[in-house]
This record gives structure tokens, sequence and C-alpha cells, in this order.
């Protein structure tokens, strides 16, 4: 029971930790340390109630959760006598439903987003055509503002015609610059996990809202690559500039100059918040947490996540 009720409250505790992140505004100074700590709350969250539910259950074995289930693959070794064996039975069950869908979730909407991305690159085969002015980019002849890129081993940063006729060419540079870093860094695999979780779980706000925050993080990330390349000023106006222009969201798969990825887009009201955050953040003084603080919140990361595995171990 010691096993399960510290899972427990492990799970409870990455639950509040998710509700402050949800609200906290430090993350808009250090976003790769925040998607990072997002990460943690989330695996560290996922393993413990799955462990909670399990521990719990596989008492009956003393030895921890793994033990627990060896001897389940091996033999079932008590029955349902007594009132209490016939809780352990569900939360067993309980336990072993939330692990598969944890681990098949994220396995299905990454298929559902290779196949999205594998029709638009055939569609971009037919539509889309290279411009000597943008070399690496692919452009579609679209009169709105339109400017996002397909991670992925064959990535592509598409623009539109009325993106070339919008943004001046050092503004355009800036959101070629943005772009790109989301393709560098793989902001699609960030997103995946939270995206899988938020359509399975569509009715849950604080899935909602931790999506949506790590979907700003990821902005304001690739906004901090950008700004090496070019002027904050330029990527700013840039945003400012598209956030007036009516663009049309990303497609599926996709990850859009103003963030809300294909299908996941954000209403326009918070779509709108956001691009001016990340414009006030832009066109104001860089201010960072300072190193050690970020040394700490990435330890304590390492910590938490390293927490759950370890105490599937504990014998119960």
């Amino acid at each position: 029971m010691i096993a399960a009720a510290v899972l427990a409250a492990l799970a409870a505790a990455c639950v509040l930790a998710a509700e402050g992140l949800t609200h906290a505004k430090w993350t808009w100074h250090a976003p790769r340390t925040a998607i990072l700590l997002w990460q943690s709350v989330g695996v560290t969250w996922g393993l413990a109630t799955t462990g909670a539910l399990l521990a719990y259950a596989l008492e009956p074995y003393g030895r921890g959760v793994v033990h627990g289930l060896v001897s389940l693959l091996t033999g079932f070794g008590y029955g349902v006598g007594d009132p209490r064996d016939i809780v352990r039975l569900l939360a067993l069950a309980a336990g072993l439903m939330l692990l598969a869908l944890l681990v098949a979730l994220p396995l299905v909407a990454g298929a559902r987003t290779l196949r999205a991305r594998r029709r638009h690159r055939e569609l971009l085969s037919l539509i889309a055509r290279d411009e000597p002015a943008v070399p690496g980019v692919r452009v579609v002849d679209f009169p709105g503002a339109a400017a996002y890129c397909l991670p992925g081993l064959r990535s592509q940063v598409v623009i539109s015609n009325g993106t070339l006729r919008l943004l001046s060419p050092d503004e355009l540079d800036a959101v070629l610059a943005h772009e790109s870093a989301h393709v560098r860094e793989r902001h699609d695999l960030v997103l995946l996990p939270f995206a899988a979780l938020r359509r399975a779980l569509p009715w849950s706000k604080l899935i909602r809202d931790a999506q949506l925050s790590v979907e700003l993080l990821i902005e304001m990330a690739a906004d901090d690559r950008a700004r090496r390349r070019c002027s904050p000023r330029r990527l700013a106006t840039a945003l400012l500039r598209f956030g007036a222009a009516s663009t049309l969201p990303a497609p599926e798969g996709a990850l859009g100059a103003l963030g809300a990825p294909g299908g996941l887009g954000l209403p326009g009201a918070s779509a709108g918040a956001n691009v001016m955050a990340r414009v006030n953040r832009l066109v104001r003084p860089e201010t960072t947490i300072p190193a050690p603080h970020r040394f700490f919140i990435l330890a304590g990361s390492a910590v938490l996540t390293a927490s759950a595995p370890l105490l599937w171990l504990i014998p119960g």
C-alpha cells in the first residue's frame, strides 16, 4: 500500500504542477526549459497514475509493480473471495487500460499525422513551385498570407504568393527563420502527446490548457532561435501583418507562422492574444531566467521523471 499511496500522491502533485504551469508567466522567459518541465510532468503523471492503480491491484504479490506484472503473466495468484479482491481486479483492469491508452494514443496520432503530411506533400508536388527569391522554400499560388512548415525526414517550408507581397524581405527572412527553427527542433514531436490526449479527452479543461500552453511555448522557442538570425522587431512586425491578413490555418500535421497546428487551432481571440504576447516579448529587451535557476528546474525535472519508474520497483 505504501507504493500505491506514494504514486497516487505523485500523480496528484503532477496535476497541481500542471495547473500552476498553465498560469505561469516565468515560462515565457525560458520556453525551452519550460517545455522540458511540461514533458517531465506529463510522463510522470502517466507513470504515477498507472503505477498507483497497478501497485494497489498487485499488492498481494508484495514486490512492486514490475514484479507483480511479471508474476501476473506467469500465473494469477489470488481469487475474488474478498470484496477487496474485486476492487483490486477493477484497479488492475483500469491500470492496464490506461497504460495501453498512454502508449497507443501517441502512436495512433503519429500515424495519422504522417498520413496527413504524405497527402499534403503529394499535393504540394502538384501545385507548389520553387522561387529563386526564396531558395529552398516551396511557394503556392494563393492570394492570402500563409507560411508553415512540414517537419519530418523530408521537411519543407511553404509560403504563399500573398506572403511574398505582404512582407518586406527582412520580415520574410524572419518568418522563414522561425519556420526553420520548428523543423530543426522537431516541435511537432513535442506537441504530439499533448495533441493525442486532447483528442482522447476533449472535455478536459486541464489537458486543453496544457496543450495551448505548450503550443505557445514552442512558438516562443522558435522566435528565440529566429532572433539569432534576424531582427526581433522584424519578426514582430511580420507577426502583426500576418495577424491582420486573415491567414488560413496551417494544414494538419504542419506548424504555422502564427502557431495553431492544423486541426488543433486556437479560437480567434486566444490566437490573437498569443500573437500579441509573442510580439510584446520580441519588442521588449530580452529577459531570461538565470542559468542556476534553469539548472535547478532541469535537475528537478530529471528527478521527477525518474521517480515514477523507481517507485514501480518498490515492494507494496
